[in-house]
């Protein structure tokens, strides 16, 4: 059976400097990302095109959205293989390339997630699971660039400290 979910989110500009879009370097990049019930994402542009730095530009978002979703398949199928997990950190990174006429695409992201296991056991499967991870995940089926992973396994000092 075939489920569609949809989604909504509003973008709200709030750089007009009061001349509007009257000259390129005239107005501000930042907005507001919105979804019913939850707190408003301030973004902006990347600095490199005029951007706030202290906001979440659309890259970053992208990048995010590839590590979370990653992440999260990853775990469920840890859940479901008996693979307990006890910590996930991703240091996920991205790159894009500008081309001609205003115009660039990412060119890869690399996801470097270390997982801590619950024991030795478990790391065979783990390690495994990744790739099962990256084949069901819907953002990185969406993209049209490679998404590599680079996966650190661990397994918990707990587990150590039972064995000596």
């Amino acid at each position: 059976m075939t489920r569609e979910h949809t989604y909504q989110v509003t973008v709200h500009w709030t750089g007009d400097t009061g001349s509007g879009t009257a000259s390129y370097r005239g107005y501000g990049r930042d907005h507001d990302v919105v979804a019913d019930g939850k707190p408003p994402l301030q973004a902006s542009a990347d600095p490199a095109f005029l951007g706030t730095p202290d906001r979440w530009n659309p890259e970053e978002l992208l990048l995010a959205a590839l590590s979370q979703c990653h992440m999260l398949t990853y775990l469920a199928l840890c859940a479901r293989a008996g693979v307990v997990v006890t910590g996930y950190t991703d240091a996920a990174s991205g790159a894009m390339r500008e081309e001609p006429c205003n115009s660039g695409r990412f060119t890869e992201v690399v996801l470097r997630p270390e997982v801590t296991v619950a024991g030795p056991s478990m790391t065979d499967a783990a390690r495994a699971l990744h790739q099962q991870a990256h084949k069901a995940c819907f953002i990185a089926n969406s993209v049209n660039f490679p998404v590599r992973h680079h996966p650190l396994t661990r397994v918990s000092a707990e587990a150590h400290k039972g064995t000596t």
